[in-house]
């Protein structure tokens, strides 16, 4: 193999401007997903450190087709808004998965972001009931912006409910909303939110001093919630509530010391979900949730989709080595 003389950097804005849409952005994790139970892809379970208030992250995935290996490490630092920046800022490097020659550096706010919509993309195809109308959002920032784009290309959605502590971010949400034709509704409080809707996405920004305050009963029967932010805003014994319970990844998740929860109540993982070892949904009237960590399958399937259409457009700025 010949080194290519340059390595790609892609920007937030490069990102974007692909316009990767929803369907290929699942179909990549289903496919790396598939990979996996045939040992052709793999991923290891996260790396988290805590010294404070910080989330420091990294994690690393890799395939044989495509032949990339991801490794991306992530900061979360609440602190972080006093000075005028993201929450979460995060970078992913992409490889060669044979050779381990540097092909890519890759804004990971814009990976983290996408790959976790995609994921719960992946999941409400299957456990959402498919005339889901109706959707509300606990947290309304990056994350659910990501997650309305993705999800209002798979459901007949005609109704937004947004609830979050910050206004402006509430706002910017609902407007999204509206330029996709939806009705948006800000929510007094999140019961008023999560009430009577068919898809719920809790994204609310992890923090040590965080008291629940989700209560899985606000359920109705029929109803999927997608819960991205370590379950930490939900009272964990409600979830005893709901009849069916998909995780991202057991193997990850036995070696957590605090699981997200009860392992008693949970089905399986979405790697079982999208290869059929499981059912989905089954009954229109079953209350269902998809809880997870994130999965780094996630970053590697969303990363190398966006790689291999960024040099087919000839997109992003190219690095001599």
């Amino acid at each position: 193999m010949q080194i290519p003389e340059y390595f790609t950097y892609l920007s937030a804005q490069h990102l974007e401007s692909l316009n990767l849409s929803a369907e290929a952005i699942v179909r990549s994790i289903e496919q790396l997903l598939g990979a996996a139970k045939q040992s052709h892809a793999w991923n290891a379970p996260k790396i988290v450190i805590m010294p404070d208030q910080r989330y420091l992250m990294a994690t690393i995935s890799a395939a044989d087709d495509p032949p990339f290996l991801a490794v991306k490490a992530l900061v979360l630092n609440p602190r972080n808004h006093e000075q005028g920046l993201a929450d979460i800022n995060a970078l992913v490097t992409l490889l060669d998965s044979d050779t381990g020659v540097p092909l890519a550096i890759i804004d990971g706010n814009w990976i983290t972001a996408v790959r976790t919509a995609g994921l719960s993309a992946a999941a409400a195809k299957r456990l959402a009931r498919s005339d889901s109308s109706v959707i509300a959002f606990i947290g309304c920032g990056v994350q659910a912006r990501s997650h309305l784009k993705l999800l209002a290309q798979l459901f007949p959605l005609k109704e937004l409910r947004a609830f979050g502590r910050g206004v402006s971010n509430r706002d910017a949400l609902c407007q999204l909303a509206e330029t996709l034709g939806l009705r948006a509704i800000a929510s007094g409080n999140a019961q008023a939110a999560i009430h009577d809707a068919d898809l719920i996405v809790s994204t609310v920004t992890f923090s040590s001093q965080l008291v629940p305050f989700l209560d899985a009963h606000w359920l109705k029967p029929g109803a999927f919630a997608t819960v991205t932010d370590l379950a930490a805003p939900w009272v964990k014994q409600s979830f005893s509530e709901l009849d069916y319970i998909v995780i991202d990844d057991c193997k990850q998740e036995a070696k957590m010391e605090i699981p997200l929860v009860n392992p008693r109540w949970v089905v399986g993982d979405l790697m079982d979900l999208v290869c059929e070892t499981i059912k989905g949904r089954t009954r229109s009237e079953q209350k269902t949730a998809f809880i997870f960590r994130g999965l780094a399958l996630g970053d590697l399937a969303v990363s190398a989709l966006a790689y291999q259409v960024s040099q087919l457009q000839q997109i992003g700025f190219q690095i001599k080595r």
